[in-house]
């Protein structure tokens, strides 16, 4: 089947979930979560394939090892495709985004060599600021204060080099337009924006031969 986008259902499982993060809430309402839910996941993720590579979900099982949170169950559904791209669906309405989340720590150095240079620093500086006047973020899950050591704190770009990352991301609220196919649009619109800015970090990060998370 096509996408058609999430139903009322699909944002209202997950706001019973976030009342209701239980084990009886879950089972009592599966068969909702798989039909509202998660086959609508799937069927996005099948159409974005060709051009963005397979796409995987995230098991919805929270790992509740090493937190102090025991809630057993994610309150979000999100799938990551192959070439570059992370999906989010929840209550609070729908997130993409592509690049790299947690570099490894040589990672991390080549990006801020690579941010710091006058070159290929100001090259993804164009980028970004493009990026973002389309009304889409680039940012970073987590940032410094200062600047990294050996970096001088009055850098031209040190809004860049302050962040453990860089990430393109776009969050919607709830709409009318995610109960339709028009979702689908919107979440490749984001896509190809990251395109050059990915482009860029392949060029001048590239990847690691320690694992990572790339969304």
């Amino acid at each position: 089947m096509a996408f058609k986008g999430w139903s009322s259902d699909a944002v209202e499982f997950f706001e019973g979930l976030e009342m209701d993060n239980s084990r009886d809430y879950w089972h009592a309402h599966k068969a909702i979560y798989d039909e509202k839910v998660r086959r609508p996941m799937e069927e996005l993720l099948d159409e974005l394939a060709k051009e963005f590579g397979e796409g995987k979900i995230f098991r919805p099982n929270r790992d509740v090892r090493f937190s102090l949170d025991k809630s057993p169950y994610k309150t979000n559904i999100a799938g990551t495709l192959a070439k570059g791209g992370y999906v989010s669906f929840s209550a609070d309405g729908l997130g993409v985004g592509s690049g790299m989340y947690m570099p490894m720590p040589d990672q991390l150095e080549r990006l801020r060599r690579a941010i710091a240079d006058d070159k290929t620093g100001v090259a993804l500086e164009k980028l970004v600021a493009k990026v973002r006047s389309s009304g889409i973020d680039v940012s970073a899950h987590d940032e410094l204060k200062t600047a990294p050591k050996g970096y001088p704190k009055d850098h031209p770009r040190i809004e860049l080099l302050r962040m453990k990352g860089l990430i393109t991301w776009k969050q919607w609220p709830v709409a009318a337009w995610l109960r339709t196919a028009k979702a689908k649009g919107r979440i490749v619109e984001v896509l190809h924006a990251a395109k050059p800015i990915n482009a860029w970090l392949d060029k001048h990060v590239g990847p690691t031969t320690m694992s990572m998370e790339r969304r």
